[in-house]
């Protein structure tokens, strides 16, 4: 039975609009229009008053490590997918890649084999994967682990590009290999950013004409902008076309300086990206709730930062309602911008903005519904929705 949902801003395109209603058919939104005209072209739909409550399309997290107190490196299962997935959605995720840090071959061929397995059984929300290094500078590790950093050859591309189901993102640092092997791995579907890299301005224009898209964590774990050098930043900055995942949580990334970076590109793409940790909904953390361990280092969670024991970022605390919320209230965005840059501009870097991202009809039916504390109280994953606490 469809199920028309109305009484309440929805977010079309670029803005809200308080005269539209939505009918979700099966996995797929069948229609937008005034509700006085669904209700006759659909007169054995469901209402559903949304009481004043937005609408808006569902949040896609392009890196998220873990959740609900579980690590995809530590576990790289089904079953830690699907946990970490449930611990997402109830902060309005509908769409996410679980993430591996730099790890081994081994345990990449793993984690490729435990996606595939998810989006076969249809865990809610998995839409591929995404292999952050090892194909890493060591000079920009970050938390990630320099023991398992090695060379990108031809094993590892056919390795990282034998998914076939969903999406692959790659993150890598350009100097770290050449631009035909970039052009190898786009060629046979996947989707490269770069990161953690010391790359020189000509290195990364040169990575991007053979394919890379993105900027993994925009000012993290990159040479910076300078006078005399632009880096991977002014690269990065000065594109109109490349996608940039940033963290707002107030810890990564200072808030004036993101909103100097808003001023240089369009919004459209910049991507919210949580770095998520097991921390985020997490129902117990350790000895004393405060910490959790990653390739055996303890990292420390306060304030909602996650840091090690010399003070290193070691991913996020945060969540894509936190972040939507963050982006409003740290960089003067409006609303609707902030949930385009969680939803829309994510499903184009991923090459999904055909099928998700955005409530139109033909997408499927990945929604949130807010409180007006931009809170999410419902979710809606391929029709199926979910009420906090349910």
């Amino acid at each position: 039975m469809p199920t028309l949902l109305h009484n309440g801003p929805i977010l079309v395109d670029d803005a809200f609009h308080d005269d539209l209603a939505v009918v979700v058919e099966g996995d797929r939104i069948a229609a937008v229009a005034p509700a006085s005209v669904l209700s006759v072209a659909f007169p054995e739909a469901e209402i559903r008053d949304l009481n004043g409550a937005r609408l808006v399309p569902g949040y896609i997290d392009t890196q998220v490590n873990g959740g609900g107190g579980v690590l995809f490196n530590d576990a790289p299962t089904l079953e830690t997918i699907a946990r970490i997935g449930a611990a997402h959605r109830r902060f309005g995720t509908t769409g996410f890649l679980p993430t591996l840090i730099s790890d081994d071959l081994s345990v990449i061929d793993q984690a490729i084999d435990a996606v595939e397995q998810a989006m076969l059984e249809g865990v809610p929300g998995v839409l591929g994967i995404h292999i952050e290094g090892p194909f890493l500078n060591v000079a920009r590790k970050g938390i990630h682990d320099p023991s398992k950093f090695r060379t990108l050859d031809d094993e590892a591309v056919r390795l990282l590009t034998r998914m076939k189901t969903g999406r692959t993102l790659i993150t890598l640092a350009p100097e770290t290999t050449t631009p035909d092997m970039i052009t190898a791995l786009v060629a046979d579907g996947a989707v490269v950013a770069a990161g953690h890299t010391d790359a020189d301005y000509p290195t990364v224009r040169a990575a991007m004409d053979a394919g890379v898209t993105g900027f993994t964590h925009l000012f993290n774990a990159m040479s910076p902008l300078t006078s005399r050098e632009p880096g991977v930043v002014g690269a990065a900055l000065e594109s109109q076309t490349a996608w940039c995942g940033i963290i707002v949580d107030g810890h990564h990334v200072d808030p004036v300086v993101l909103k100097l970076a808003l001023r240089c590109r369009p919004a459209d793409r910049f991507m919210l990206v949580t770095d998520a940790m097991p921390s985020v909904n997490a129902p117990h953390l350790g000895d004393g709730d405060d910490h959790f361990y990653l390739q055996g280092r303890r990292i420390s969670v306060k304030d909602g930062a996650c840091l090690d024991e010399r003070g290193v970022l070691a991913g996020s605390d945060l969540d894509m309602a936190a972040a939507v919320r963050n982006a409003r209230d740290l960089l003067g965005l409006d609303l609707a911008t902030a949930v385009m840059m969680a939803s829309a501009a994510p499903a184009a870097f991923l090459g999904l903005e055909r099928k998700r991202g955005r409530i139109a009809p033909g997408l499927a039916a990945d929604l949130v519904i807010l409180d007006e504390h931009f809170t999410a109280i419902e979710t809606w994953i391929d029709g199926a929705s979910l009420r906090n606490g349910a």
